[in-house]
């Protein structure tokens, strides 16, 4: 298996966590408490991971965990949380997916990662195939939640490229944990001035957060990180697309959901954006170009 192509298969446990995390919140997490549950989300995650590093910030690293929690984590979950109780669902994901090429245009000016051809048009596929997904009728739109929602989608496509651009030498499992600890104090803070005391427990719930705050948080953003730091950004954007296909798909197995023929169809478009932006099509595309006749 070549290197890119691994590094690629680690970085899509990424959004496919992140998807499974939908049915687990609808299911068992108490629904009027969003930002306590993201406070418990991110904090515990990154005290988690700090536990395994036992490294803390040092120099430039300080201000730079608390730019990059409060973009990646905290005013992110805020705005998402905003947008969610704004927006239909399907319309706050299908601005969500425009992530891809707002990844790809500020890599470029931040990185110098001039956009391939065949990732700007996976990307495009891949968008049109989650509006496929998605899209519903919708009745009246407010302007409020859709700033939010595309406020929310540019703060995580900057903070993810500034992440590979600040984190290139540092340790990925320690940078997770500095940003996941200052997002989540931001959170936190923000949880308690705006719903209270946190949500009581149950065995239920206990586990669910447990789910959520292992795998689709602490094991999801190490590998996305680790996914930047080896892949350029819009690849790793694309391979965020697998995020609404796991939700759909999961409400398919898990809750019964029916996945209708345009939702099939959007799904079949997903997946081939994803490939296509990833760098082993691209050098296929390369390889089957007509070389140059050399003979004279």
């Amino acid at each position: 298996m070549e290197a890119t192509t691994r590094w690629a298969l680690v970085t899509a446990v990424a959004p496919i966590a992140w998807g499974s995390t939908y049915y687990v919140t609808h299911r068992f997490l108490p629904a009027d408490q969003p930002l306590w549950g993201s406070a418990l989300r991110a904090l515990p995650a990154g005290l988690l991971l700090l536990a395994v590093r036992r490294e803390r910030p040092r120099g430039d690293w300080w201000w730079r965990a608390a730019v990059l929690g409060t973009l990646n984590m905290g005013a992110f979950f805020a705005l998402v949380y905003v947008s969610a109780q704004l927006l239909p669902t399907s319309l706050a994901a299908t601005i969500m997916a425009v992530s891809p090429a707002a990844m790809m245009a500020v890599a470029w000016l931040a990185l110098a990662e001039r956009p391939r051809a065949l990732a700007v048009t996976g990307a495009a596929v891949g968008i049109g195939g989650v509006v496929l997904m998605l899209a519903t009728g919708v009745g009246a739109v407010s302007p409020l939640g859709v700033v939010a929602s595309a406020a929310a989608m540019l703060m995580s496509a900057t903070g993810h490229v500034l992440t590979k651009k600040w984190a290139s030498d540092a340790d990925v499992l320690s940078v997770t944990s500095w940003q996941l600890i200052a997002g989540g104090l931001v959170l936190t803070v923000a949880a308690v001035v705006i719903e209270g005391g946190p949500p009581p427990l149950t065995a239920s719930s206990a586990a669910a957060f447990g789910y959520v705050t292992v795998i689709a948080t602490a094991v999801a953003f190490s590998a996305w990180f680790t996914g930047l730091r080896h892949l350029d950004a819009g690849t790793v954007g694309l391979i965020g697309l697998l995020n609404p296909v796991t939700g759909v798909v999961l409400g398919m197995a898990v809750a019964g959901e029916p996945l209708t023929a345009r939702q099939g169809f959007g799904l079949a478009l997903v997946l081939v954006g994803v490939l296509l932006g990833q760098p082993a099509a691209r050098r296929l595309s390369r390889a089957r170009q007509p070389r140059p006749d050399l003979h004279v």
